[in-house]
């Protein structure tokens, strides 16, 4: 499992301290949640294309995630970008 370090300046964490009683508790919340928010999107996704190939759903919802075959963000991106700027036709 992967481990992440943030390094806060001094007046990023006095703006923590102003808005939050615990500022690692509200660190590690934003984290958790924000990936809570992504699995449910990778399996809304994943679902979307099973029952686009007719094809069965089972697991649980990390187990589903985990299996997907979806690109990740820099894929992604990668291919917005290609599309902005190659015009239609010229691939």
């Amino acid at each position: 499992m992967p481990t992440y370090t943030i390094e806060l300046s001094d007046v990023e964490q006095k703006a923590f301290e102003y808005v939050a009683t615990d500022v690692e508790f509200w660190i590690q919340n934003a984290v958790h949640e924000r990936a809570r928010i992504a699995i449910e999107e990778m399996v809304q996704d994943h679902i979307k294309e099973k029952l686009a190939k007719g094809e069965s759903i089972s697991g649980t919802k990390e187990e589903i995630a985990m299996a997907t075959d979806l690109p990740n963000a820099v894929a992604r991106n990668e291919a917005m970008l290609k599309a902005m700027v190659t015009p239609p036709g010229t691939v």
